[in-house]
């Protein structure tokens, strides 16, 4: 892969030109983008979007929108810490990158951050895995024109429901259901959409078994194929008709987890999940764990952390706030050291990564490859775990069902010609759910309707997903009390 391709400033729809003199006020086309997604109702959606603590009634706590901003500003700092680490020590490489090149990075991982998370469904991770279980468990219960479902899908549609996953309904989202001025949603070059696509690989091709980073999960469905594959093309990311990550992905993905493993831990501290001696604790245990998976220099580095803890006891033990301000200070000292592991990871690998032959993320050899995975752990050990969160989660899987369950079969005839066929249309009832459905998003079905009666009815389907996954956690809560008659 080349940077000069990588870092290309096209668009799948027209250019977009400003009523000004472009030469004389000069913006990049990356930094239109940065505003297109800022100034889009998805992004703004993110503020009332599960992070952590779904419905949570505190202000400090991370939503959506607060993670992907922090995302992305270390997204950025990360790109400008490994671009000038190259420009200095990797002069012998064929692929440099020169200063202005370097900066057109940052400012696509930039927007890479803000976009991450766009296509996530209300109420977190948690969200993703409700809509997948419900269509392993109902959608062989329905039927078109007296055959199942599952009869008319195809395997790649079905696995794209079975399998929903929120990164490929980012794709989508930006590229089909947004309407600016272009026939593709949004508009935004395909560097920055093909930096957003985790996972390039179909719903066929994913392998959670981890043999390869990039097939871990679904990247795009089988109704962005076309798109994805000009985005590759355009990019350079399609090396002998085999789909690589773009390498800005891997920075977009280390950022994302550094804003995971320390500033969602560090709102479940605040909200009282755990103790600075609890977690002491637990990081010691699970370094024991791991010890036979790590290196001398990782298990080292890791407890030189846990030390941190004593000189920031010292430091802090006058203040009335000790315990909230050493963790904070001790979660500020950790994502230091994690960007720097995270631009080590990335300029050691630098060679494979430009070559599209690195299968990890660039964590895995660098000095605190253990501790990013005790983090995360740490989230499942004193927060998914925990009563109060369970509990969320349980009502939240009460309301997206009854959404799925009322939706679903609503769509089955949508838009379906039934003049010859009275037994087989909408009912009122029906239709009127269908309303409610946003128009944008009915608009993309109809204007992607083909010849294909098993593609449309796909379509139909996933314009249900498009319209749950675009709900806010609030509106989701609202809409299944009204329609439950619960006011």
């Amino acid at each position: 892969m080349e940077w000069e391709k990588l870092l290309t400033d096209k668009r799948l729809g027209k250019k977009i030109n400003p009523p000004y003199d472009p030469v004389k006020y000069y913006m990049s086309e990356f930094e239109k983008d940065y505003w297109r997604i800022i100034n889009s109702a998805s992004f703004r959606r993110l503020q009332d979007k599960t992070q952590v603590f779904p419905l949570d009634k505190s202000d400090f706590v991370r939503t959506r929108l607060t993670h992907s901003i922090e995302t992305s500003s270390l997204a950025k700092q990360l790109t400008a810490m490994i671009t000038k680490n190259i420009a200095i020590y990797e002069k012998d490489t064929p692929y440099k990158i020169s200063a202005a090149q370097a900066a057109l990075a940052g400012d696509i991982a930039m927007c890479g951050g803000l976009l991450h998370d766009i296509g996530n469904p209300p109420f977190g991770h948690f969200g993703e895995v409700i809509i997948r279980d419900w269509f392993k468990n109902n959608l062989e219960e329905y039927a078109y024109k007296g055959k199942p479902l599952g009869d008319i899908l195809s395997p790649q549609m079905k696995n794209d429901l079975y399998i929903f996953e929120g990164n490929a309904q980012a794709l989508r989202l930006v590229i089909k259901l947004h309407h600016v001025d272009s026939e593709f949603g949004l508009n935004l070059t395909t560097s920055v959409l093909n930096t957003v696509v985790k996972y390039p690989a179909d719903s066929l091709s994913v392998n959670g078994k981890h043999a390869n980073v990039k097939n871990h999960k679904i990247g795009y469905y089988l109704s962005e194929s076309d798109e994805f594959s000009k985005i590759t093309e355009d990019t350079g990311t399609n090396i002998k008709n085999c789909y690589c990550r773009h390498p800005l992905t891997f920075i977009l993905e280390a950022a994302d987890d550094i804003a995971y493993a320390t500033a969602d831990l560090e709102d479940a501290f605040k909200k009282g999940f755990f103790s600075i001696e609890t977690f002491i604790e637990f990081f010691e245990n699970e370094l024991h764990k791991y010890e036979k998976q790590l290196t001398k220099e990782q298990i080292e580095k890791s407890n030189l952390l846990i030390e941190k803890f004593n000189e920031l006891k010292d430091q802090f033990k006058n203040e009335r706030s000790k315990e909230i301000l050493i963790f904070q200070n001790w979660i500020s000292h950790v994502r230091d050291w994690l960007l720097y592991s995270a631009a080590y990871g990335f300029t050691h690998s630098y060679t494979k990564i430009m070559e599209g032959t690195f299968k990890k993320d660039i964590f895995g050899e660098s000095f605190h490859g253990g501790t990013i995975r005790i983090l995360k752990s740490a989230m499942y050990e004193f927060v998914y775990s925990s009563p109060s969160i369970i509990k969320m989660e349980l009502a939240a899987q009460s309301i997206l069902n009854a959404l799925l369950d009322k939706f679903i079969p609503a769509v089955i005839y949508y838009a379906e010609d039934c003049a010859k066929d009275p037994l087989h249309k909408q009912t009122k009832a029906k239709r009127n759910l269908t309303d409610l459905i946003s128009e944008n998003y009915k608009e993309n079905y109809l204007k992607s309707k083909t010849d294909d009666p098993d593609y449309n009815l796909y379509l139909r389907l996933l314009l249900v997903t498009d319209f749950i996954s675009g709900m806010t956690d609030s509106y989701a809560k609202n809409l299944y009390q009204e329609l439950s008659g619960l006011y």
